[in-house]
């Protein structure tokens, strides 16, 4: 078989001819294609891989702040639950403390209560005491009592001490008027006359003396001369008993406003 060279070289001349072509017209177009594509893929691909970055940094960040906010959350409430129980602990105790202070103000304004009750009943059964016994002693005051009370005044005047005696000399030197013996009932002659000859003795003196009547006198003789008072009775006794109780009462009574007790004037009392 023959070969046609002129047609082999023609052929062969087309095949390059067309390969040029074909790579200058349509290789070129589709590899710059591929190339711009690849470049368009690659700079979409970084600029996802940087949005992906900066979501995953977003993202991250959120967390965090989202970890900060529940932890700063989780310390604001603690610190207000703290808060809480310490303020109603505050409460709580200041509550107890007022209940317990007003618990010990009525146990006190009690107290004194009772106390104060206890003794204004102590004051009225004294006081009641007191004059049933000289309602007693009133009646049952006669002639004869009288007469061992003005024995046994005569006895005190000779056994007076020095203070006394000197005060009643006094007053029986400078009194212009008689001295006053006074008693429940009429003093008989023969008690008039011992008061006054113990009177003389005692004072070395002639003493005037007038002697008197006086039934609100329970039980007793007094002597007066110018202000001064020389006195044995039962009564002087119960007044005295009365003031002691009275004193006693009033010393004991709480937030009680002390008064100040009369001045009285010297007496003489004892069995």
């Amino acid at each position: 078989m023959l070969i046609d060279w002129f047609t082999v070289g023609a052929q062969a001349l087309n095949f390059l001819i067309l390969v040029w072509l074909l790579k200058h017209f349509l290789y070129r177009p589709i590899l710059n294609a591929i190339d711009a594509r690849e470049k368009r893929i690659a700079t979409e691909l970084s600029e996802a891989a940087t949005l992906k970055a900066a979501a995953k940094s977003e993202h991250d960040e959120l967390q965090s702040k989202n970890r900060a906010l529940d932890t700063e959350r989780s310390a604001i409430l603690s610190k207000a639950a703290d808060e809480a129980k310490a303020a109603r602990e505050q409460l709580l105790a200041e509550a107890h403390r007022v209940a317990d202070s007003m618990r010990a103000q009525q146990d006190v304004a009690l107290r004194s209560d009772q106390l104060r009750l206890g003794l204004e009943i102590s004051r009225m059964a004294g006081q009641e005491v007191f004059r049933i016994a000289r309602k007693a002693l009133q009646e049952l005051a006669a002639s004869s009592l009288e007469e061992r009370m003005g024995e046994v005044f005569t006895r005190r005047l000779r056994e007076l001490d020095g203070k006394t005696k000197e005060s009643l000399r006094t007053a029986l030197g400078t009194s212009s008027e008689s001295a006053v013996v006074r008693s429940t009932f009429a003093m008989p002659p023969r008690e008039r006359d011992a008061i006054q000859n113990a009177l003389n003795e005692t004072f070395c003196a002639e003493i005037h003396v007038r002697f008197e009547t006086a039934p609100a006198i329970i039980s007793g003789i007094e002597l007066t001369v110018s202000g001064q008072k020389l006195a044995w009775s039962i009564a002087e006794y119960l007044t005295q008993l009365e003031q002691k109780l009275g004193s006693l009462l009033d010393t004991q009574a709480p937030s009680r406003p002390q008064t100040e007790s009369a001045t009285t004037v010297p007496t003489v009392a004892g069995a």
